[in-house]
């Protein structure tokens, strides 16, 4: 076993010395901690910032989804109008023709 008696007892000095390393380790823990907390919290905040913005971009997703819907509605309207227009032109031309072909024949 050793010769120096627990915890200094038998040196004031020696004893106050051990008190002093621990109260330093003591303080250098703390420190330690409240570093880690505050980068617990940045983490946490910044985590909380990534989830907002995952959120917001996924409710632009689904406005612009709906925006796309509404455009392939309406270009497909357009596309079939366009067709309906075409088709009445060409029966249009096709009776101006026959009436211009049977005034040159008269």
């Amino acid at each position: 076993m050793s010769d120096r008696p627990a915890n200094g007892a038998g040196n004031p000095e020696l004893a106050f010395a051990d008190i002093d390393a621990a109260t330093r380790r003591l303080m250098a823990a703390l420190d330690a901690l409240e570093a880690a907390a505050e980068r617990r919290r940045d983490a946490d905040r910044d985590e909380n910032e990534l989830a907002s913005r995952i959120q917001a971009l996924g409710a632009d997703r689904s406005r612009l989804a709906d925006e796309l819907d509404g455009s392939l509605v309406k270009t497909r309207r357009l596309e079939r109008t366009n067709r309906e227009i075409s088709e009445k032109l060409d029966a249009a031309i096709g009776t101006i023709r026959a009436v211009l072909d049977a005034g040159e024949s008269s």
